[in-house]
């Protein structure tokens, strides 16, 4: 059989050089360590830096290395496993989620994609609260999510909590929420690009590309809560189950 015209293509340079680059950050350099400086790293491999500069642009698309203003070029961290297999559900705000709480709101016009899923679930003038909350790794922040939750599903929250302050009525909310019965969830994953306040929240620029998660969590026959979550596509991973993943990127 004949060789084929991608087959003899060769390897270009700055790709060969990546996969240098990527086995020197196993074995000689630790997360958040800074590399050296382009024009050291270009003399030690023996390259252009145009070439290096194409290396490295790709190694922080594959989430490798991070660029961060005013440091360098940094060692980035692991990617950050997004669960979106049929584990066991859990309510958010459970002792061991990962999740930071920021805030809770009375709940803004609902996004389209959120507005789809709970509206046919709230009642009339229904009150709507709105939890935000972030997930870090390594003192990075990977990604934001508003957790939608009718006031239906929250009948004990105090009347003073959301005159506590924005911390203290989301801790209410997340406790009440946990009060009931979970019956099951559901969860849908999309790549898109990153909305102006997600972008600011997650130090990128607007339009970069993130892994979008939408969940509901069920209750007693209806949509007890629905969260929208935005990760950054280049910190994180699909898992499916504990022995088999999918990385975004590479």
């Amino acid at each position: 059989m004949g060789t084929t015209q991608t087959e003899a293509v060769p390897e270009p340079k700055y790709w060969h050089l990546k996969t240098v680059l990527s086995e020197a950050l196993d074995s000689e350099f630790s997360v958040g360590e800074v590399l050296p400086n382009e024009r050291e790293l270009a003399a030690r491999f023996g390259v252009a830096r145009a070439t290096l500069r194409q290396a490295l642009e790709q190694l922080e698309l594959e989430g490798r290395l991070q660029r961060r203003r005013g440091v360098g070029t940094t060692v980035a961290p692991p990617r950050v496993g997004v669960d979106v297999g049929p584990g066991q559900p859990g309510w958010p705000g459970a002792p061991d989620d990962l999740w930071q709480l920021e805030g809770s709101e009375e709940a803004a016009p609902l996004p389209a994609e959120i507005s789809r899923l709970l509206r046919p679930h709230l009642g009339e003038g229904e009150s709507l609260h709105a939890v935000r909350r972030s997930r870090m790794n390594h003192g990075q922040p990977v990604a934001t999510e508003v957790l939608h939750v009718p006031g239906a599903s929250v009948p004990g929250l105090p009347a003073m909590a959301s005159s506590a302050g924005a911390a203290a009525h989301a801790r209410a909310v997340l406790r009440e929420l946990n009060r009931l019965t979970l019956e099951g969830q559901d969860r849908t994953v999309e790549l898109g690009s990153a909305r102006a306040e997600d972008a600011r929240r997650l130090d990128r620029l607007p339009g970069a590309p993130v892994l979008v998660v939408a969940t509901r969590y069920l209750s007693e026959g209806r949509v007890a809560a629905v969260s929208h979550a935005t990760y950054r596509a280049d910190t994180c991973r699909l898992s499916f189950s504990e022995a088999e993943s999918l990385s975004l990127v590479g």
